[in-house]
């Protein structure tokens, strides 16, 4: 059973709070699996990491008891660390390739990603942005970087960016470090742009932990300020922010 508190509404968004990681995770699967269900071609947009992880295998194993036909669903790789081969095990490609693709057994024509090690990402930046025209996006299923970051939208992205490359801050390179063995030149991402997150027809934000407490309360109690990205889902006619009662201890509840 799924232990849920629905804090408040900040405008059109969400937040909805969880008594652990296991919890939202599986509320956010159960909510794709159902949107699925309504509308079997449904694009979703996801982010790689810890956050979405479970989610991830979650969804895998609900679409598969449910017996939910999922051949129809289109699967878009939010970002990647440029120059990062879709075989190295850190990239954002292998996580979703081993969580979700694989399992799932989607087909090539069924999933978009980045090819980070492309001579002209900037091609590669054109091609998503004609992907996400035709296709839209559904859901965008997302984390927040400890420093406000969405995607690879660094603080200072503007809002109105499409599909990018973008310069990490130190402090993205410095956390993205623990999905690799060894030491990695995380120095550039290519990423799906705030744009397309504000044009989503839903988006869900998934964050867990005390070190993430201060982050969720700057996107939803902060200024909107392109300063620090996440204060865009303020702007957004249908965000839920998913979250445990760690990273929610610094939130006020409201009437």
């Amino acid at each position: 059973m799924i232990d849920s508190i629905a804090l408040y509404f900040s405008l059109d968004m969400e937040i909805k709070k969880f008594t652990d990681y296991e919890s939202l995770s599986d509320f956010a699967a159960t909510a794709i699996v159902d949107a699925i269900k309504k509308k079997p071609t449904l694009t979703l947009c996801m982010a790689s990491g810890h956050s979405p992880a479970r989610t991830a295998e979650l969804l895998v194993q609900k679409l598969k008891t449910e017996k939910v036909d999922y051949s129809l669903i289109n699967f878009i790789g939010l970002d990647e660390w440029v120059g990062l081969s879709p075989t190295n095990e850190g990239s954002c490609r292998y996580f979703f390739q081993s969580k979700l693709i694989d399992p799932l057994g989607l087909k090539p024509h069924q999933y978009f990603f980045f090819d980070a090690m492309a001579n002209d990402l900037n091609d590669q930046c054109k091609r998503m942005d004609e992907v996400i025209d035709r296709l839209g996006i559904d859901i965008m299923l997302v984390g927040i970087g400890m420093n406000g970051h969405i995607g690879f939208n660094e603080p200072g992205t503007s809002f109105h960016i499409r599909c990018h490359v973008a310069d990490l801050e130190e402090t993205t390179q410095s956390v993205g470090q623990k999905y690799f063995a060894t030491p990695m030149k995380l120095t550039q991402g290519i990423t799906v742009g705030l744009k397309h997150l504000l044009n989503a027809k839903q988006v869900f934000l998934l964050a867990n932990g005390t070190k993430k407490a201060e982050v969720i309360q700057q996107a939803v109690d902060g200024k909107v300020d392109e300063k620090f990205p996440a204060s865009i889902l303020q702007q957004h006619s249908n965000a839920t922010i998913i979250i445990d009662e760690e990273a929610a201890a610094r939130l006020t509840i409201r009437a």
